[in-house]
């Protein structure tokens, strides 16, 4: 999979996404990511990529032509338009399946705004989407495009050292990932929990799966209505319940 990322900070994307799991992933050739810097492609002499918007008021918008000879360098030639997102607060929230439908693209442009956005005109030329991490506004696009290559490059086969490291985590199937224990056997006089000392792989996982259906229920109740759970996992749920009123 291919990631292309239109930004004004390349630097700050290659020294995130350059190290760790995502490096390792690109210098495996897993995954491909490349920043391209939108000041490149100005004709102003000083580099400057932005100019005060007609409707008034504060602030600098970027223009149009930078951003489209930015995103024509990498698009211009190729038989096929890479699905294009523009990371914006006004965009639907990104969430695990986005990640999921995004990493079904063979090659995806991230767009990066700054200052007050980006002329309409240019999103409206090459833009498929617009995603936002959530209900808040930061000063750029960078975050946002590195939470989403992130999120993606996980679920590309190879990436992770094995499937289930994703599968099994929060959000990837609707619910909150179980509770996790490490060594040592008893920390703080908190022991771990006996299940996962015996050995019983079957006994494991239902505990697993069951401290998912509580987890999510504690901490994200609104995800069960849309999670797909089976009537005995509604009616753990349910038993629970009626033992937290009891004990109330």
């Amino acid at each position: 999979m291919r990631f292309d990322v239109l930004t004004l900070f390349p630097d700050v994307l290659e020294a995130v996404l350059g190290s760790s799991i995502i490096g390792r992933a690109r210098d495996a050739g897993l995954l491909e990511l490349y920043f391209t810097d939108i000041r490149d492609y100005t004709k102003d002499k000083h580099r400057k990529v932005d100019d005060t918007p007609y409707s008034g008021g504060g602030g600098m918008l970027m223009s149009p032509e930078p951003v489209y000879a930015a995103y024509m360098s990498i698009a211009g030639d190729l038989p096929y338009k890479p699905y294009t997102v523009y990371m914006s607060p006004q965009g639907k929230v990104f969430d695990q399946s986005e990640a999921i439908r995004l990493a079904k693209h063979e090659h995806v442009i991230l767009l990066c705004g700054h200052y007050e956005g980006i002329d309409q005109r240019v999103l409206d030329e090459i833009v498929d989407a617009e995603m936002s991490l959530g209900d808040f506004v930061l000063t750029g696009g960078e975050i946002p495009a590195m939470a989403v290559i992130d999120a993606v490059a996980r679920l590309i086969p190879g990436v992770l050292a094995n499937d289930e490291s994703f599968q099994n985590e929060s959000h990837f199937q609707g619910l909150l990932e179980h509770p996790q224990y490490t060594k040592p056997r008893v920390w703080h006089d908190m022991e771990v929990p006996e299940v996962l000392l015996s050995g019983n792989h079957a006994l494991i996982e239902k505990w697993k799966h069951e401290q998912s259906l509580l987890n999510t229920l504690e901490k994200r109740p609104d995800m069960l209505r849309d999670a797909w759970i089976t009537e005995e996992d509604a009616e753990f749920i349910e038993r629970h319940r009626r033992a937290e009123d009891d004990k109330a």
